[in-house]
């Protein structure tokens, strides 16, 4: 059986896509940072997929961006509120109890919104109320799909 190994880094990595400056319709993404986190982050935790957050978004249900703050501010999902992964636990108040929420981050490589939703976890947060959006902003932008400004959960 072949070795499978990732591309090495060629340098400086940008985290969150690049817009092409000519062309807002093509992205650059750069795939050689972070490490490839699991589909399934944690048990009765749902992994979703674009068409599962486009409908999630269109019905009006939460989505949290648990990247840091400064990722965040620089593009989002849209309606997309802030809850860094190291806050996760302490903003749990923050998370509706009636809908599931949808977590995502920078990618599939990208370990924050995992981080955040063990947090949840360990902190009582009921799994079926978590859906985890593995391809994150990196998939999303790819499939030229819409961004906006980041915005904080308290505005």
């Amino acid at each position: 059986m072949p070795s499978i190994r990732r591309a090495e880094p060629t340098g400086p990595t940008a985290m969150i896509p690049q817009r092409d400056t000519d062309d807002a319709r093509r992205v650059s993404v750069d795939a050689t940072w972070g490490t490839l986190q699991p589909m399934q982050v944690a048990d009765g935790v749902r992994t979703v997929g674009e068409l599962e957050v486009i409908d999630h978004l269109a019905n009006g249900h939460p989505t949290v961006d648990s990247r840091a703050a400064d990722q965040h501010a620089t593009a989002t999902l849209p309606s997309a509120v802030s809850i860094p992964h190291t806050a996760a636990a302490d903003r749990i108040d923050e998370l509706a109890r009636d809908v599931p929420t949808v977590l995502f981050c920078n990618g599939p490589q990208c370990g924050q919104s995992p981080t955040a939703i063990r947090a949840l976890l360990d902190a009582g947060h009921p799994p079926e109320l978590i859906w985890y959006y593995r391809g994150g902003l990196h998939d999303w932008m790819t499939l030229g799909l819409p961004t906006e400004g980041g915005r904080d959960a308290t505005a």
